[in-house]
């Protein structure tokens, strides 16, 4: 007892000015999330890249890495390539390279796996008579790995517990949004339907180690637009799905029905920590999603909404393009994806979404106004960087 009252005598000064406190023992952690849209059309062709330092587009993907420094960025359509270490080469040839005069920055922790993009059904899932096309994949894709996931982080990865619902069959969630086509006959046979996996990338259950004792769940994925299709709308059904499955296996008792490709069953655990992030593409307002999905997932009481993502690089780009930004609902501030303004129009499609206990104490989208710094950055991908600091 007389040593605890030595100790506590010896800290008081410090407590008292402040040197020690107990915000000490919180961590904030960043997290982001970005499509970086590269726009490669052929298998390999990022592997060359990542291998060179020279190109462009890496060049400036790095640079706002270096600038904004999160602690774990989820990065969509990054190609995945068996036997390439996409990683290392993006952390030896880009990142450990100063850009644009900012800090080097290293991530030594990579999470990545094998999607569905590329990869050949062996039927004509798109039914325009022929088979072996990018619209015939189990996930559109010119090649195996097209449009592929990369997680890289600061703090170490649990991979033990790493899960992955590559293979979770569409067919297996309760009410499912079957296509069918205006007569009311389903747009696939059965056997077909019986054996199409409902994620188009696929979806990921990353557990990211924070310290000793705090762990937060990175729910990654990509699901596909819900355009590009006909009057059976299957892919605005399997986007609304892919988005419906992260909402199931966040609320207790609602996931049991999930089950992930090493055929462990189940949602998350209640007590757990957990951030969805990616392009979800969907909008909660705008857009051509069925948006039933993804406005429960943001706007339901299991999340947290006090922070929403915005920028002055959106609300700036809405007001100078025009054209469907002008009829949109939603507030344009909270644009991610740069769109085609004739068509579609700027919309929120990117996320960062965790529960409504998490505290959040700060987030953001990287849109540079025009006349802000680094907004010679943003434009190489039609989408933004979206940040969040959780603290825990």
């Amino acid at each position: 007892m007389r040593a605890m009252n030595l100790l506590f005598r010896a800290l008081l000064p410090l407590l008292l000015a402040g040197a020690v406190s107990p915000a000490a023992a919180q961590t904030v952690v960043r997290i982001a999330t970005w499509n970086v849209a590269m726009g490669l059309e052929q298998e390999g062709e990022l592997a060359e890249r990542l291998a060179t330092g020279e190109d462009e587009n890496l060049q400036k993907l790095a640079a706002v890495l270096q600038h904004l420094r999160p602690d774990v960025i989820l990065l969509n359509e990054f190609d995945f390539q068996v036997g390439v270490d996409a990683a290392a080469l993006f952390n030896t040839h880009y990142l450990a390279v100063s850009q644009r005069g900012e800090d080097p920055i290293d991530y030594p922790h990579a999470f990545t796996a094998p999607v569905n993009t590329g990869v050949d059904s062996g039927e004509d899932l798109d039914r325009d008579g022929e088979t072996g096309g990018p619209g015939d994949a189990l996930g559109y894709g010119r090649f195996p790995g097209q449009y592929g996931m990369l997680l890289l982080s600061r703090h170490p990865i649990d991979r033990v517990k790493a899960r992955t619902f590559r293979r979770f069959l569409w067919s297996d969630m309760p009410a499912a949004l079957k296509p069918y086509l205006p007569d009311r006959t389903p747009f696939w046979s059965q056997d077909i339907w019986k054996t199409l996996p409902l994620s188009s990338k696929s979806h990921w259950d990353v557990p990211i180690r924070v310290g000793r004792f705090d762990t937060v769940n990175i729910l990654a994925s990509h699901p596909t637009p819900p355009v590009f299709d006909g009057p059976e709308d299957r892919n605005g059904k399997r986007n609304h799905d892919e988005i419906r499955f992260w909402v199931d296996y966040v609320s207790q008792g609602d996931g049991e029905y999930i089950y992930d490709d090493d055929g462990r069953q189940g949602g998350i655990a209640r007590s757990a920590t957990w951030v969805v992030a990616g392009d979800l593409n969907a909008d909660p307002v705008d857009g051509d999603a069925i948006d039933a999905a993804i406005e429960e997932l943001v706007n339901s009481n299991r999340a947290n909404r006090k922070c929403i993502p915005s920028s002055a690089g959106a609300l700036a780009a809405s007001r100078s393009q025009g054209g469907m930004n002008a009829r949109h609902r939603g507030n344009p501030r909270h644009d991610t994806a740069d769109f085609n303004d004739e068509y579609s129009g700027n919309l929120r499609v990117d996320y960062l979404l965790t529960a409504r206990r998490t505290d959040v104490v700060g987030c953001g989208v990287f849109w540079p106004a025009p006349d802000e710094p680094g907004a010679d950055l943003v434009g190489f991908t039609d989408h933004h960087l979206v940040w969040m600091d959780v603290e825990l």
